[in-house]
């Protein structure tokens, strides 16, 4: 049975329009529902209850790009929906001025489920993740200030936070609960896998996705845990470091040798179109990645203990069992997510 969060939320905001003092706009809460098979939720509603207004708030800002410095790099620039809101087929994401980053943009879904964001685990509060593309230098290349300074000249936009918020304000508070009011609302939990474990129809497996399935619980859901695909952890994964990255991972952020190339390990869900993989996008194909974890991976000092069996590092795999891998991770896609035309730019 499905748990529901009702939201509190204020359900009717006065804002004064310039064309007339008497515009009233209502504001009703968006009811958020916890897939009856994800673990509990992880951002707290209640600081900042999703609304219509909100979310819509939210949404125009996500494709805006005002965010940038150029004015033309937005969030949906490098995240796309379709793919899950990653930058398909670029092994970096791409900034201003055609500026190249140097890890592959990670998916948007289910944030309100994380804990931690970034490869690096930058921040662990969803409010704060767009300071990171916003300020580098290489993606958006804009101060928040100036940010807010560019909002707050537009008109429509400070109707627009007038309707959203109680006190109306176009400041950083406001900016930052609107981005998340959008993202929290972006749940992915309607694949075939979900309808399988639910028992809803349309959850038929084949015989191959089955034993895709068990063989997955056996040797991929240490990392990969429960019904999010990921255990929110930071694990070295035995991939050889990028020489020209010098990219070090968790240790940037903990400044502990301890997690040097550790990268948070990545949800699984629509990991069928959201190619390339790995923090830097090295590997194009599902059976590239499986077949490092095969054969690849590099024994270190802090290599994950579930990488290690006997004296040789990885996990063994066959030829048919990376195929039925491969038939189960399909299963992962959630078409109603990608084609959800609330997220939709247009």
């Amino acid at each position: 049975m499905k748990r529901l969060l009702i939201l509190i939320a204020v359900l009717t905001v006065t804002a004064c329009s310039p064309d007339n003092d008497e515009y009233r706009a209502v504001n009703e809460p968006l009811t958020f529902t916890v897939p009856s098979n994800f673990p509990e939720l992880q951002y707290d509603l209640t600081a900042n209850p999703p609304t219509e207004k909100g979310f819509e708030l939210g949404k125009k800002l996500f494709y805006d790009g005002k965010l940038s410095a150029n004015g033309f790099i937005s969030c949906g620039f490098c995240h796309e929906q379709r793919f899950a809101f990653t930058h398909h087929g670029h092994q970096f994401s791409h900034g201003i001025d055609d500026k190249e980053g140097t890890r592959n943009t990670p998916a948007i879904q289910n944030a309100a489920f994380m804990t931690e964001f970034a490869w690096d685990g930058a921040t662990s509060h969803l409010d704060l993740f767009p300071v990171i593309p916003i300020t580098n230098e290489v993606e958006m290349g804009e101060t928040v200030s100036n940010v807010i300074s560019k909002i707050r000249a537009d008109r429509e936009y400070r109707e627009l936070f007038a309707e959203a918020f109680e006190n109306g304000e176009v400041n950083n508070e406001n900016f930052f609960k609107a981005l998340s009011q959008f993202m929290v609302m972006m749940v992915s939990s309607n694949s075939r896998y979900d309808k399988y474990v639910r028992g809803e129809q349309g959850g038929n497996f084949t015989p191959e996705e089955e034993r895709g399935l068990q063989l997955f619980r056996q040797k991929c859901a240490g990392c990969h845990a429960t019904d999010l695909f990921t255990d929110h952890s930071f694990r070295n994964n035995g991939l050889p470091p990028n020489p020209s990255l010098d990219d070090t991972g968790r240790m940037k952020v903990s400044g502990s040798e301890s997690d040097r190339y550790k990268f948070k390990v990545p949800s699984l869900r629509n990991v069928a179109v959201t190619k390339p993989y790995m923090h830097d996008g090295r590997f194009g194909s599902l059976e590239s990645v499986l077949n490092f974890y095969s054969s690849g991976v590099v024994e270190s000092d802090n290599l994950d203990p579930l990488l290690k069996t006997g004296d040789t590092p990885g996990i063994a795999l066959t030829t048919e069992e990376k195929s039925v891998l491969i038939a189960f991770l399909q299963t992962l896609t959630d078409d109603n997510y990608l084609n959800d035309e609330r997220f939709s730019e247009y």
